[in-house]
């Protein structure tokens, strides 16, 4: 069944898809405490095995990509966002796909770096979205997310002066931290911070958590 409300998403990042690139692509560059933890988090899975950036936003900007040695970007539904992706990062494998249901074996990925891949994603889709991570996460394996804070959604139909319909979903980091437990996650940290000035970024609090899939318990016979 054909979902309207993501044709629309596809859409509209489609259009933008180059206005993204020139505003948004070194963004990484202005915000300290987003590169500190994906450098943190890089470490972390260094050499661990494929690690995925989930949804565009983590980039070569960090050192996810520079020092964890297998990466991908599994990126949005918009093909003019992975094609653009494709040609400033040559070397890096970027796929489309939908989060909600990734292409993927159980157990593929060795760590996840989703940064506000989930801000186009109704409260309902996220929970969904937080299970298929759960599924191709390896055990003992993190997932490093970051989002909005608040309770609002904002609706946008013009975005850099191009004609676009995307709904912005902001969340209760206790909503995101508890959908996240009931996908099997455990929680090892959750940091929150003000915006940083106008001419970086929108002026929303945001959060992130760093969450791990339990490692299978061994049984003794």
């Amino acid at each position: 069944m054909v979902d309207p409300k993501i044709d629309d998403v596809q859409a509209s990042y489609d259009r933008v898809a180059d206005e993204y690139v020139r505003r948004v692509y070194d963004e990484l560059l202005h915000k300290p405490l987003d590169r500190q933890l994906l450098d943190r988090f890089a470490h972390k899975v260094w050499d661990a095995g494929l690690v995925c950036d989930l949804g565009l936003r983590a980039r070569t900007g960090s050192s996810l990509f520079t020092r964890a040695r297998n990466s991908c970007v599994w990126g949005r539904l918009s093909p003019g966002m992975v094609e653009r992706a494709r040609q400033l990062n040559p070397g890096i494998e970027f796929r489309r796909g939908d989060m909600r249901e990734l292409d993927v074996l159980d157990e593929a990925w060795a760590g996840i770096a989703a940064f506000y891949a989930i801000v186009n994603l109704a409260p309902a889709d996220v929970a969904q979205a937080m299970r298929e991570m759960e599924r191709v996460l390896r055990p003992g394996r993190l997932l490093l997310l970051s989002f909005h804070i608040g309770d609002e959604t904002l609706h946008i139909e013009d975005l850099w002066g191009c004609t676009v319909c995307l709904d912005y979903y902001f969340f209760r980091t206790e909503d995101v931290a508890g959908a996240l437990r009931n996908a099997g996650f455990d929680i090892d940290e959750v940091i929150e911070r003000k915006p940083y000035a106008p001419e970086v970024e929108y002026q929303s609090r945001r959060a992130y958590i760093l969450a791990r899939k339990p490692s299978r318990k061994t049984t003794t016979a």
